[in-house]
């Protein structure tokens, strides 16, 4: 689903598209840099958001997904997988709530597929499924001072991961990383208003460069490509407290609770540095000194110093030894979370 009237905009505050996702505002490179170094701003456009709306709605996800719906009742966000019935992810969504109505971010190019999944199982429920990806725009931010820029228009601002507050402006969202990071939800209108009092001191990227906050930030993404290949905990999802082991029953929620509870984890997800300019793909192999395939790739995204930072699963025992994607050796790094 497009926005037209946002993607003018966008087109005129000098974006570079590809189909309906903005890829850089000119130069990828010096944008990476800044991310780095700087205050940035990125349309997320490249996500989808549905919304999930009715009298039975919370019961209803709460049989869907990984995590504790009721749970964003208190002002949180939280990530949560939705597993096949085998417990293999379908999807990851970045959920909130705002008064009745839940709303779930997730990867656009799943979202049709995933609300035609989510449809098939409302039966008589009351419960409506909407795709409202081209009526709320979603910018994302991030930098140090970060905080002195969003004051201006939100008086409550979130100081830890995923607190979230509702405004005139929109909805904020805080996420996690080692650098501060937020996510404005709103019309476009606001989102015009704050794009363009934002870009005085905040300066525009592209999806790129979003992508590579969130590997560095070690959250991982389900492509159609990757679909149905991971256990929720292979993506660290209980890492990022996106599973309730005490919620009950949901799709999948066998294989979730074994894994969990019986289960010692072989598989599990890292960051890693790739010396290449070949853009590694999801669902990429992963090889040991063997050539023995030992995890695929999650997430990729170039860095800003060159090559690729991506999030691979890996088989734990494989770990010691030299790891290489098409030829190219990896570099281990270190994820900003701790593996149990």
């Amino acid at each position: 689903m497009a926005n037209n009237d946002w993607q003018e905009f966008q087109f005129i505050q000098g974006a570079v598209f590809n189909n309906a996702t903005i890829v850089s505002f000119g130069n990828i490179q010096n944008e990476l840099l800044c991310t780095q170094q700087a205050k940035v701003m990125c349309d997320l456009s490249h996500l989808a958001l549905l919304e999930i709306s009715g009298d039975d709605a919370l019961s209803f996800l709460q049989g869907q997904v990984t995590n504790d719906v009721k749970l964003l009742a208190s002002g949180q966000a939280h990530y949560s997988g939705y597993c096949s019935p085998k417990g293999r992810l379908l999807a990851l969504f970045l959920a909130y709530a705002q008064a009745q109505t839940i709303h779930l971010q997730l990867n656009a190019k799943l979202a049709e597929p995933i609300a035609k999944r989510l449809k098939m199982y409302v039966m008589r429920a009351k419960v409506q499924i909407d795709n409202v990806s081209d009526r709320l725009v979603r910018l994302g931010l991030s930098g140090d001072s970060i905080t002195d820029d969003l004051s201006a228009f939100f008086s409550d601002i979130p100081n830890s991961p995923y607190g979230l507050s509702h405004g005139e402006n929109g909805t904020l969202i805080r996420l996690d990383g080692n650098t501060p990071r937020f996510e404005i939800i709103c019309d476009t209108d606001t989102a015009k208003r704050l794009w363009q009092a934002l870009k005085k001191s905040c300066k525009p990227v592209g999806r790129a460069c979003w992508e590579w906050l969130e590997i560095q930030a070690g959250i991982p993404d389900v492509y159609l490509t990757t679909q149905e290949e991971f256990v929720p905990q292979m993506l660290n999802l209980d890492a990022l407290n996106a599973i309730n082991f005490k919620k009950g029953c949901y799709t999948g929620q066998e294989i979730v609770a074994r894994t969990h509870y019986l289960g010692k984890l072989k598989r599990r997800t890292q960051l890693l540095h790739l010396a290449t300019a070949v853009p590694p793909q999801a669902g990429m192999d992963v090889l040991n000194e063997h050539q023995e395939v030992i995890g695929k790739i999650v997430r990729s995204a170039p860095a800003p110093q060159g090559g690729y930072d991506v999030l691979a699963e890996l088989r734990l025992d494989s770990l010691s030894g030299p790891l290489a994607v098409n030829g190219v050796v990896a570099a281990m790094q270190t994820l900003p979370y701790a593996l149990s």
